[in-house]
């Protein structure tokens, strides 16, 4: 029963993620892109880049709250976190594509200027290209093969959440309540990591 109901989670939190996919295609087939559709398809996909990358990194603390209020062990969590962080980088993959394809039509040269002249998009890339090694080694195989650099190179996923925040913060001109509210989300979770590692851990 325990097992079914874990697959049944998995299977909930996939579908789940994959729903703003489903929301930016309908959209788009229903013509509901606005008047710039390129640049709703790139914040749309960046917005939740940033929204998963934050949302993973908040599974830990919220295990380790549950263990220390409720006493019940979330066993199964480290799955969750890995496809989370997944689609983190799905989304980011298809942010990049989105800027790449759509709005510089691959013109490598222009993009390589944009990347080295304009701060929010030289954070945002290289948000991206860190994200990389952290998909490629996500597998168990791989965990095993790395060991304890494994943790070591993960923690990177803590520098992405912040270059991931300045992107948006720089790339955002006039509303700024978004990015400031995720960089609070994100200094909440550090800590909370942080007290735990103090106050909580010791005590096991």
């Amino acid at each position: 029963m325990k097992m079914n109901f874990k697959v049944i989670f998995r299977y909930f939190i996939f579908m789940v993620s994959l729903s703003p996919l489903g929301i930016l295609i309908t959209r788009a087939f229903t013509d509901h892109l606005g008047a710039n559709p390129v640049e709703k398809i790139t914040h749309f996909t960046g917005s939740w880049t940033l929204k998963f990358i934050l949302i993973a990194l908040c599974v830990t603390p919220l295990k380790n709250i549950i263990s220390v209020v409720f006493k019940w062990y979330w066993t199964d969590y480290t799955r969750t976190r890995r496809m989370l962080g997944l689609f983190a980088f799905f989304y980011a993959c298809l942010h990049f594509l989105a800027y790449v394809a759509l709005d510089r039509f691959f013109d490598f040269h222009d993009i390589s200027k944009d990347i080295a002249k304009r701060p929010y998009i030289t954070v945002g890339f290289t948000a991206f290209v860190l994200l990389i090694p952290l998909a490629v080694t996500s597998t168990k195989k791989m965990q095993k093969r790395l060991g304890k650099n494994w943790k070591r190179l993960h923690r990177i996923i803590y520098l992405i959440a912040v270059f991931a925040v300045i992107h948006f913060y720089w790339l955002v001109k006039a509303d700024k309540r978004w990015p400031i509210i995720y960089g609070i989300i994100l200094m909440v979770v550090f800590v909370l990591r942080i007290l735990f590692q103090m106050f909580v851990r010791k005590k096991y």
